[in-house]
């Protein structure tokens, strides 16, 4: 099923889901490193991270949301997906919460804001797994006829031929 969202030939959704799961992440291991004693600098990243990783977050999720609504009704595709998306708004709204903790004082990261850090990296891994689950296993957001010699998606031309490779150089006669 291909993505209804696309770039240059490619789906949207998973171009912009690394930003937000990297910038999650890494807000988390910040954190694990101000706790084990590094310094206030990594709480004040850790707190910017986790800002423009909820923005990152809700672009990404109005893209998923353009796919999700293209599966088809009764599909496990579409049961699939809903887990996959309120995985996600979890995820974001309880980044929200730690970010809105840590608003009056972004140095100082407290033990409630950084456990809902790490509730939400455990559950990206979840939801992750899970978005895994509807491209690399039900072919959600594949081009219609893709394979291994397939033209490139800038090319113009359907998946379902095949590439051929560019003729070597003949040698120049001087």
């Amino acid at each position: 099923m291909e993505s209804k969202a696309k770039v240059f030939g490619h789906p949207v959704h998973p171009m912009l889901v690394v930003f937000p799961l990297g910038l999650f992440a890494t807000s988390f291991v910040f954190d694990l490193i101000r706790l084990g004693g590094g310094g206030q600098g990594f709480s004040t990243a850790a707190f910017y991270m986790i800002a423009a990783g909820i923005v990152g977050g809700l672009a990404a999720a109005v893209f998923g949301v353009v796919d999700f609504l293209a599966i088809p009704r009764g599909t496990r595709a579409k049961t699939i997906g809903a887990f996959h998306g309120i995985a996600n708004v979890a995820i974001v709204t309880l980044f929200v919460f730690s970010w809105g903790i840590r608003y009056g004082d972004p140095d100082a990261a407290n033990g409630g804001a950084i456990l809902l850090s790490g509730i939400a990296v455990l559950l990206a891994l979840v939801a992750g797994w899970l978005g895994g689950e509807l491209v690399d296993r039900l072919g959600v957001g594949v081009d219609d006829g893709a394979h291994l010699d397939a033209p490139s998606s800038l090319s113009g031309r359907p998946a379902s031929e095949k590439w051929t490779p560019p003729r070597p150089l003949e040698p120049r006669r001087v």
